[in-house]
């Protein structure tokens, strides 16, 4: 019997990139379901931009956004700047 130890998470194992890249297909296709179970059309150049994000960060924002978009294009809108005065 042999171990497999895999230094998991942040160094770059073949196992961590592979859970990731899983990770980031799953985020990427629930963003996908979210966006088609509430009627929303995904035009194919936005469906490949979510399909080949690797960042679970961004893709997280994406699901959160998808979740009242009423186009697609609303998941890459920046958030509005604040334009309230700072007190000094």
């Amino acid at each position: 019997m042999s171990k497999v130890i895999t230094y998991f998470p942040g160094h770059g194992t073949l196992f961590e990139e592979t859970y990731l890249e899983g990770k980031a297909e799953d985020r990427a296709s629930l963003v996908l379901r979210v966006l088609d179970k509430r009627g929303v059309d995904v035009p194919e150049g936005t469906r490949e931009r979510i399909t080949s994000c690797t960042d679970l960060d961004t893709l997280t924002l994406w699901f959160d956004r998808s979740l009242t978009a009423t186009t697609a294009e609303d998941l890459f809108v920046d958030a509005p700047a604040d334009d309230s005065p700072r007190a000094s």
